[in-house]
């Protein structure tokens, strides 16, 4: 891994170069410090296109 790279430490709520933290407690990598610092807002953002994509699911509004 590089320590180029940025990881989002949800216990301390810092952004961190290079792998520093326990993995229970990371979130990344990303390419960039802001990246990392928007990590919670990224997986809110991708969690509610999920939920979307599976009530469309349900819907019936997928089709295989």
């Amino acid at each position: 891994m590089s320590d180029t790279q940025f990881w989002f430490n949800t216990e301390t709520k810092q952004v961190e170069q290079g792998p520093q933290s326990h993995y229970t407690n990371r979130m990344g990598p990303y390419p960039t410090a802001e990246a990392a610092s928007r990590a919670l807002e990224t997986a809110a953002a991708r969690s509610e296109a999920w939920d979307d994509e599976d009530e469309k699911w349900d819907k019936g509004g997928a089709q295989g």
